[in-house]
């Protein structure tokens, strides 16, 4: 290419947000080009869910998402709801479920989810290029953008930022949009991994290394925030739906509780075990409620060993109470996450100070908008990132 290409509206990055953004002003009438960088779009949609694309949860609100303004969210997220991508969804013939807690998937594969997104952009009209390397981003006189590549230069009166964040970098995870942002005058709250495992140091992790691949339902708490979901072990920490949702609320340092038995008052229970089986092994009580040998490593960590495995009977109430405050409040400082390279998402990002809430533009550098994961505002695990990648883009689109 040794001409530029004159367009009107040219989105970077061909993930969820950015073909939902092309299709939606596509739709309008306006002149589209979207430029990915890696050799396909919607990477990210095609590893999600197992292959079959978490794409949305019925009961995706704000209060679902994370952001240093907590209001931002609202105003995209109450003009485009689940219900209305469930019904593009439906258009397109496209047959899911409900897994469980709202979270919709593919019956098939996540497959359907990016064909879903070309066939609106095609039939918008919406011109979309891959292995477009994108070299530098300039505002030229009379407010027009202008993009250089490594495969040529297009023109366009916006331009918007769907990049996403750092998460999962053999993707084609990059900075990119932080780094625009901060060159226009935005300001960028710290990234950080979410949605991510936990790691533990060795001397935390060598009681538990026998419990690789155990899984099971806890409550989990950090920072003042709580989730039901699964926990597994991993043969470096903590994994599973619940270490996910607490990771997004934990910094360097901070404790992360667990309750082994959610909804069951461990202390009572563990007396009224005393009364009806006096005779009986802790960890054979323990594994009345837990797998087996989380029961008998439990029994351990609590000291319980010592004792040779005690009988019920020996144990006082003080004793039974402490056992019990363990099962209900088992606490561990990770040593660290397992960063990048497996988080889901990137928490932080673009301040929101410096964008509108209704439009996603920057306020200060007329016909800039940035959407989806670029942008601080982060969902729980469930479908929600999803879904505020379809709503920030389709606020854009209406409007670029």
């Amino acid at each position: 290419m040794t001409q530029a290409i004159d367009t009107e509206v040219i989105v970077l990055g061909g993930g969820a947000a950015g073909l939902m953004c092309a299709a939606v002003a596509g739709a309008r009438g306006r002149r589209v080009q979207v430029l990915e960088k890696t050799r396909r779009v919607g990477k990210k949609i095609l590893m999600s869910g197992g292959g079959r694309c978490n794409f949305t949860n019925l009961y995706s609100e704000p209060d679902n998402f994370l952001s240093a303004n907590p209001h931002y969210c609202k105003s995209a997220l109450a003009r485009y709801t689940p219900a209305d991508f469930i019904g593009l969804v439906e258009a397109h013939g496209i047959a899911y479920h409900e897994k469980e807690r709202g979270q919709l998937f593919c019956d098939g594969s996540s497959k359907q989810i990016v064909r879903l997104l070309l066939d609106e952009c095609e039939r918008a009209g919406v011109a979309v290029h891959t292995e477009i390397d994108i070299r530098h981003v300039e505002r030229e006189a009379g407010d027009r953008f202008r993009v250089e590549t490594g495969a040529g230069v297009w023109r366009g009166e916006a331009v918007v930022i769907a990049t996403g964040g750092l998460s999962i970098p053999k993707m084609g995870a990059s900075g990119f949009g932080f780094d625009l942002a901060r060159r226009y005058g935005l300001g960028v709250r710290e990234p950080r991994p979410a949605l991510v495992p936990f790691t533990l140091a060795a001397r935390e992790r060598t009681p538990f290394v026998e419990l690789s691949g155990l899984g099971l339902e806890v409550e989990a708490r950090c920072n003042g925030m709580s989730f039901d979901a699964g926990m597994l072990f991993t043969h470096r920490g903590l994994s599973g739906p619940a270490m996910l949702q607490v990771s997004s609320y934990w910094r360097a340092g901070d404790a992360v509780g667990v309750d082994f038995l959610p909804g069951v008052d461990a202390r009572g229970w563990l007396r009224e075990r005393r009364a009806q089986r006096p005779n009986a092994r802790l960890s054979s009580v323990l594994a009345e409620r837990l797998p087996k040998r989380l029961a008998v490593c439990l029994c351990r960590d609590a000291g319980a060993a010592r004792l040779g495995d005690p009988r019920l009977k020996t144990l006082s109430d003080d004793e039974l109470g402490a056992l019990g405050a363990g099962l209900a409040d088992w606490r561990f400082v990770p040593e660290d996450t397992e960063g990048y390279r497996t988080a889901e998402v990137t928490i932080g990002g673009v301040d929101t100070e410096g964008l509108s809430s209704s439009t996603m533009a920057a306020r200060d550098v007329p016909g800039l908008y940035f959407i989806g994961e670029v942008v601080d505002v982060t969902g729980h695990l469930g479908g929600h990132n999803f879904q505020w990648a379809w709503a920030s883009a389709n606020a854009a689109g209406q409007v670029v």
